[in-house]
């Protein structure tokens, strides 16, 4: 999977080791009423006794700030099930979404994704051979290009396409082009799916393109999806490339629910 970020990084841990100690001596109760502050000598004795303390004990600090990643993204996690839960029209039945399989499938598949993700071209023959093999999948496809501004080219021009009936052309050509992606070779990808270039680089800068793709971008963001691949199935919320047996059993279990 591609990350966008995470906030738990070498940088955060680095700075939390270095401000630990400072906190803890913030946390102490607090002085009697009228009484003077810690002098810089006594602060000098805590901090030596708290900095001798993790120096004979790590794993303690290493398991706080553990403690604190799980709990960040079990946070983060319940954040994005009830924005889910809050926003399911908007996320499975948005008319400018692309779709794919049975439209009016009994069970739904909802992908954001990036034309430029290595974990995206990976998961696409799974996604393929599901929607071949399952004729009760409805596909729902979230252009998120997360990836620089060729992503955000290949975007706007699978988008447009459909103005000309060639979204599901456009889309598969990009997923299986190998090598980097700039915005001539999406200009060669869209030529040899019979697009019209010159109409397609006018409709590429409408308006409401730009619109989609802010509203998958904020979508995401309100989803926790902090990179590409992620898919939302029934009730999940689903990070990552994941096997086609995986995405079966997804896919059973929200049919089930």
């Amino acid at each position: 999977m591609v990350m966008l970020f995470w906030p738990f990084s070498r940088r955060f841990r680095l700075r939390t080791i270095a401000l630990w100690v400072g906190a803890v001596l913030a946390l102490m109760p607090a002085s009697p009423v009228g009484a003077a502050e810690f002098t810089a000598e006594q602060r000098q004795a805590i901090e030596g006794i708290i900095r001798d303390y993790l120096q004979k004990n790590p794993e303690a600090l290493l398991d706080a700030l553990q403690a604190a990643e799980d709990k960040a993204k079990g946070e983060a996690h319940d954040k994005g099930l009830a924005a889910l839960a809050a926003r399911r029209h908007e996320v499975l039945d948005d008319p400018d979404a692309p779709v794919a399989g049975n439209p009016q499938g009994n069970a739904s598949l909802v992908e954001f994704f990036d034309y430029r993700c290595p974990y995206c071209k990976q998961v696409e023959p799974s996604l393929e051979a599901l929607l071949t093999a399952d004729r009760q999948l409805r596909f729902v496809y979230k252009e998120y290009p997360v990836l620089g501004p060729e992503s955000v080219t290949a975007a706007k021009a699978a988008l447009a396409s459909r103005k000309q009936d060639k979204y599901d052309e456009m889309h598969r050509t990009l997923m299986a082009l190998k090598g980097q992606i700039d915005d001539a070779a999406v200009f060669r990808v869209a030529g040899s799916v019979g697009l019209d270039i010159e109409r397609l680089k006018r409709d590429m800068a409408a308006p409401d393109i730009d619109r989609m793709l802010k509203a998958n971008s904020n979508l995401a963001t309100a989803l926790d999806i902090r990179g590409t691949p992620g898919f939302v199935i029934g009730n999940e919320i689903v990070p990552g490339a994941i096997s086609l047996e995986a995405l079966k059993q997804l896919i059973d279990t929200a049919r089930k629910k």
